[in-house]
């Protein structure tokens, strides 16, 4: 973004990229896919690389409001500087607080989730599902990330995505408004589950077996953590693959 500016370029978007996509060895597979799509399609984007900082999601959730407002208002000083107008996250973590909570700090963009994107992309007629890899008959399933789905209401998106392919879309048992959670969210994904008598992504696991899919389609970093352990731990590695909605659309558009 500091570079564009200095040759006075503005991007159509900016790449939100999130700590898991910046650090998470897994989830930077997803940033560099995100980023094929956009090159794909033309679209010129810009990053804030080292001068992004964590939303403050983790922090709030955990219940630490001083240090949620203090990193968001640093995130919004630096927007506003750069006069952000639209933001892509490859995070529904990161989608939601950019999206919901910044306005009442003063950040008002506009703020869409990768799966959008993607979806704007198909109805544009941008990305065809043509000339990958196929997933002709292939059963896939979709996990919703709660703060995509029942704390925003989208559900259409990511499905979209996975419609155009020529495979055997089947719900899960939980799924859009009625979801279960990967066991990751309000910050659980840092600390050790209170004792019970089985771990939420296990239960999560069950569901996903149950219906028996080659592919477990995601749309979050942290969903993608929860369902990996959860997929070893029953050790279907090797029957079943835990993919992001952008990384089954680089395949399958051939990117």
């Amino acid at each position: 973004m500091a570079e564009m500016m200095a040759k006075g370029e503005e991007p159509e978007i900016l790449f939100w990229v999130g700590c898991a996509g910046s650090y998470d060895e897994r989830a930077q597979k997803i940033t560099r896919d995100i980023c094929k799509i956009l090159q794909h399609v033309g679209m010129k984007f810009a990053v804030l690389g080292t001068e992004e900082s964590c939303t403050g999601d983790p922090a709030k959730r955990a219940g630490n409001e001083f240090l949620f407002q203090m990193q968001a208002m640093a995130n919004i000083e630096l927007l506003n500087a750069y006069q952000v107008k639209k933001i892509v996250t490859g995070c529904p973590h990161c989608f939601n607080t950019l999206r919901n909570e910044y306005p009442n700090l003063g950040g008002n963009y506009e703020v869409i989730h990768h799966s959008q994107l993607i979806q704007e992309l198909i109805n544009e007629g941008k990305l065809r599902a043509e000339g990958g890899e196929s997933f002709k008959g292939k059963k896939i399933t979709f996990h919703d990330p709660c703060y995509l789905g029942r704390a925003n209401q989208v559900y259409e998106a990511p499905r979209k995505a996975l419609e155009i392919l020529d495979a055997e879309l089947v719900e899960l048992k939980r799924c859009k408004s009625n979801g279960l959670c990967c066991g990751a969210g309000g910050a659980q994904m840092f600390k050790e589950p209170e004792p019970g008598t089985k771990d939420v992504n296990i239960e999560r696991t069950e569901e996903i077996l149950a219906v028996q899919p080659a592919v477990v389609a995601a749309a979050c970093p942290f969903c993608m953590t929860m369902l990996r352990d959860g997929i070893k731990n029953f050790n279907k590695e090797q029957e079943v693959e835990v993919l992001d909605i952008a990384e089954i659309t680089v395949k399958a558009n051939g990117l």
